[in-house]
């Protein structure tokens, strides 16, 4: 049984930095593509970060040049640096395993597992 778990949430003010942690267990991350996502209140679920198993990674225009994906295959852990954060930033966060290595991306149906979430609020 696939089980994701999220770490790294908590409050912060604008402008500030956090780093998402999601670990596996029950299966590798090798091989496969995995993603961050988040959903503010009373929005929709909406892709942030993505990353194939070979590396190439994928952001959403409201995030790029602040956030940063990374993948450590060998610890089962994928990892969200968030800097310069903003208010609209403020939702629960997501991880997702596809079943696949290339990425379906920032669209959430490609992926099969989900964690819990880890809820990250931005103070202005």
């Amino acid at each position: 049984q696939v089980q994701l778990v999220e770490s790294g949430g908590g409050l912060v003010q604008a402008g500030g930095s956090l780093r998402l942690s999601c670990t596996a267990s029950g299966t590798p991350f090798g091989g496969r593509a995995v993603g961050w996502f988040r959903q503010g209140q009373e929005k929709a679920r909406e892709g942030v970060a993505s990353i194939t198993c070979g590396g190439t990674t994928k952001y959403a225009d409201s995030v790029k040049g602040r956030f940063t994906i990374s993948r450590d295959d060998a610890k089962n852990t994928l990892s969200l640096q968030m800097d310069s954060l903003k208010p609209d930033d403020t939702g629960l966060y997501y991880c997702a395993l596809s079943d696949f290595c290339n990425s379906p991306g920032l669209n959430p149906a490609g992926y099969a597992s989900w964690g819990q979430g880890t809820q990250v609020t931005v103070s202005s």
